[in-house]
C-alpha cells in the first residue's frame, strides 16, 4: 500500500477512535450541569451583567418574571437608606426610572408574589418592608402602582418594629397569600421573632395585613434579616445571623406548625449567614443556596433530605463569585433572554447587583461529600 495511503487510513482511524471515545470529566461536568471535583480550587464566577449603581446602598433583589413576555421580566432591588428607593432594573441591568418608587425610608427586603385577587382580577405584586416606617408596602407588576393604601403596620404593639425580610407564600390550596416578615435585633424577642400576615383585599382594591401568628427562635446573636419560601413543599428558611439557618412551616393552619423543623449551617460560614433563594427545576435536584457574606461565596444545601430524615439539609456545594459581601440574592430555573439557563442575582456593596448564568454557577459548584445537619 503506497505511504500516502497509509497515512490517510491511520488518520482516518484516529478520527474515528476519537469520536468513540467517552468525554473528559470536564466535558461531563459542563453537559449535565454537575459539580467541579472537590477540593478543587473554587473558581470564581463572573456576572453577565453588573446593574447601574443605585443612589446609596443596594441590600436586596427579587426577580419578577413577565410569563407572557419574558423580554421584559424585570429585577426589582432595594436601596437601603432613608432617603431610599426600590429600584427597577431590565434584564439588562438598565435601571427604568419611569418604574423606579422613591421616598422609602430605608427598605430592606423586596419579594414578589403571583396571581394575588386584588380588586376582582389577578396581579402580580412586589412586596418590600420599609424599616423606618415599620411596615410593608405592595406595589403592581409592572406598572409599580402602590395598592396598599399607604402601607400595611407590621409588628405593632411590640418594642422591636423595624421590619427588615420579607417572604411571601401563596398556599396551594385556596390560593391565600401571606407574608413572612423578620425584623432588626434591637429591643427583639427570642421567641416570636418572625410574624406572618395574610393579605386579602378588603373590598376597595386594596390589600391590607391581617395577622396570622408569631414565631421562630432567635438565638440572641445577631439577627434575623433573610427569608426565603419554598412553595412546592410549604417551608420557610430564616437565616439567623453567626448562628445558622431555621426551617419552619410557612402554612400557619398545618398542625404544630410554630414547632422548628430544623437547624442547620451551624458551622463553615465565615461570618454571617445571609440572603438564600431556592432552586427547583424539573427533575433537578431541590437546593437551598445561602449567601456567606463575608467569605464571598454561596453555599448550597439539599432542599430535601433523605427518605425518612426530610428535615435533614447536608451541605452539598460551595460557589465563589464576584459580588461583594452579598446580603440578598433571588433565583430562577427560567429561561430568560440572555440567560437560557436560569438566572442569580447577587447583590454587591458597590450600589450594584451582579446578574449571573444560573448554569455556569451550577457547574462552577465545588461538590462536598453530603454533612448531616446534627453533625454540619
Amino acid at each position: 500500500m503506497p505511504a500516502e495511503k497509509i497515512f490517510r487510513v491511520a488518520v482516518l482511524l484516529l478520527l474515528i477512535a476519537a469520536l468513540a471515545a467517552p468525554p473528559s470529566a470536564a466535558q461531563s461536568r459542563a453537559a449535565r450541569g454537575a459539580a467541579a471535583p472537590a477540593g478543587a480550587a473554587l473558581p470564581t464566577v463572573k456576572p453577565r451583567i453588573v446593574s447601574e449603581t443605585v443612589k446609596h446602598d443596594s441590600d436586596d433583589p427579587a426577580i419578577w418574571i413577565d410569563r407572557s413576555n419574558p423580554a421584559r421580566s424585570l429585577v426589582l432591588g432595594t436601596d437601603k437608606d432613608a432617603d431610599g428607593a426600590l429600584y427597577v432594573f431590565g434584564l439588562d441591568g438598565k435601571i427604568r426610572h419611569d418604574l423606579v418608587v422613591r421616598g422609602l425610608a430605608r427598605p430592606n427586603n423586596v419579594d414578589v408574589a403571583y396571581d394575588v385577587m386584588v380588586g376582582g382580577r389577578k396581579i402580580d405584586v412586589a412586596i418590600v418592608a420599609e424599616r423606618f416606617a415599620n411596615r410593608l408596602r405592595v406595589y403592581s407588576l409592572p406598572d409599580m402602582r402602590p395598592v396598599d393604601g399607604g402601607g400595611i403596620p407590621v409588628f405593632e404593639g411590640e418594642r422591636a418594629r423595624d421590619v427588615m425580610g420579607v417572604a411571601t407564600y401563596t398556599r396551594p390550596a385556596d390560593g391565600a397569600l401571606f407574608a413572612i416578615v423578620s425584623r432588626s435585633d434591637r429591643f427583639a424577642p427570642k421567641q416570636g421573632y418572625l410574624h406572618q400576615y395574610r393579605l386579602v383585599d378588603d373590598g376597595t382594591g386594596t390589600l391590607r395585613g391581617l395577622k396570622t401568628r408569631a414565631f421562630g427562635e432567635w438565638s440572641g446573636k445577631k439577627e434575623i434579616e433573610a427569608l426565603s419560601v419554598d412553595g412546592a413543599d410549604g417551608f420557610v428558611f430564616a437565616s439567623d445571623e453567626t448562628f445558622g439557618i431555621r426551617k419552619y412551616h410557612a402554612d400557619p393552619s398545618v398542625e404544630d406548625a410554630d414547632d422548628e423543623l430544623a437547624q442547620f449551617g451551624l458551622t463553615g460560614f465565615a461570618r454571617d449567614h445571609e440572603g438564600s433563594a431556592v432552586f427547583r427545576r424539573g427533575n433537578e435536584r431541590p437546593l437551598l443556596f445561602v449567601s456567606d457574606q463575608q467569605a464571598g461565596e454561596l453555599r448550597i444545601f439539599e432542599l430535601e433530605g433523605p427518605a425518612g430524615t426530610p428535615h435533614r439539609h447536608a451541605l452539598v456545594g460551595r460557589v465563589k463569585y464576584m459580588a461583594q459581601e452579598t446580603d440578598g440574592i433571588d433565583l430562577t430555573g427560567e429561561s430568560l433572554p440572555g440567560f437560557p439557563g436560569g438566572l442569580l442575582v447577587a447583590m454587591s456593596t458597590d450600589r450594584t447587583y451582579h446578574f449571573y448564568a444560573l448554569d455556569e454557577i451550577l457547574g462552577a459548584m465545588s461538590s462536598i461529600s453530603p454533612i448531616s445537619a446534627s453533625s454540619p
